[in-house]
């Protein structure tokens, strides 16, 4: 068994040092100029897209696509508590959980009207409504198997990642311009801004105190994702097929978020030991996107077209909209 599991990992370690090496470069990218990390990573990624059909590397990229992203997803649980949620207060709570499932539900109305599927309308409504690139890739892995499915994901990411740093630069403007008060700033940064480190970046942009709350409601979006997830990856098991492959009952990374979270919300886990698994699920999602960037050909990335692209500003349109209706009813 030992030697068995040392061929693996010498078949595996090829593809995963590439996929570290251009996450590496990504987070040096953002550290020294800014440039959003999750972008950096994919773009980084596909021009070694030769490299994911090379047999010595294929079989790391491909773990590291997969295996890594989930691990990074499972260990965000970490950042979950009870008591997060309890702060926020109920009012701006449902508006965080309605604007979520509507952009959702949004999304797969609008999908045919720009040529995709349910499946793409999930997938980009699912990354824009809750947490970017980490729900792109939470939710692309328990879709069923497809042709351009990794095509669709990376397109996903890219798109969202951009549209996610626009916001990230126009949505503080826009609610200076609006006299929001701090609690309302904070709830619609936090609850329209797709990526974490562009709420973060948008909310101290502005003050330390709309910083720590936008944040929070940004983390409460993310604790959506494993419900989600498991309530998606049900729904297509009921829906497969008869002998075909089904996804499984619970997938084990959405049941270690919850469990993560659990552990959380009871104090038990040390912040030492937050702040390392805050780190490694970074990481692992850097090179997770890394290989998912190197999985993708460029000239299939430019078949999604023009109107996918409509489709996700139309999307975060919706939710921006969405939450600012729900800030002025609550008032």
């Amino acid at each position: 068994m030992i030697e068995a599991f040392k061929d693996r990992a010498n078949q595996l370690f090829p593809g995963i040092a590439i996929a570290g090496l251009v996450a590496i470069s990504a987070q040096f990218l953002n550290e020294h100029y800014g440039a959003p990390a999750m972008l950096m990573a994919i773009l980084l990624g596909m021009p070694l897209n030769f490299l994911s059909e090379e047999p010595r590397t294929s079989d790391g990229i491909a773990f590291a696509a997969r295996t890594l992203l989930r691990i990074g997803v499972a260990l965000l649980g970490v950042r979950i508590s009870v008591e997060m949620v309890q702060a926020l207060g109920l009012p701006f709570l449902l508006l965080v959980i309605l604007g979520v499932l509507a952009t959702i539900g949004f999304s797969l109305l609008i999908g045919r009207f720009f040529g995709k599927d349910r499946l793409f309308s999930f997938l980009s409504g699912g990354a824009v409504a809750i947490c970017g690139a980490s729900a792109a890739m939470a939710i692309g892995s328990i879709l069923p198997k497809r042709e351009n499915a990794e095509r669709d994901l990376a397109f996903t990411v890219i798109t969202v990642t951009v549209l996610s740093t626009l916001a990230m630069i126009f949505y503080p403007i826009l609610t200076g311009s609006l006299g929001l008060s701090v609690d309302a700033t904070s709830v619609f940064l936090g609850g329209t801004i797709h990526d974490v480190a562009q709420v973060v970046g948008a909310g101290f942009s502005i003050s330390d105190e709309t910083g720590d709350l936008s944040t929070l409601v940004k983390l409460i979006r993310v604790t959506l994702l494993a419900p989600l997830v498991l309530i998606a990856a049900l729904i297509l098991r009921s829906a497969s097929k008869v002998g075909s492959a089904r996804p499984p009952l619970m997938p084990l990374f959405v049941l270690a978020f919850l469990i993560l979270a659990a552990i959380n919300s009871f104090g038990l886990i040390p912040e030492t030991a937050k702040d390392l698994a805050g780190q490694v699920s970074r990481w692992a999602l850097l090179a997770a996107i890394a290989a998912v960037g190197m999985k993708t050909s460029i000239p299939k990335l430019l078949e999604v077209g023009g109107p996918a692209i409509w489709m996700l500003v139309t999307q975060t349109v919706f939710l921006a909209l969405f939450v600012l209706a729900g800030i002025w009813v609550i008032g």
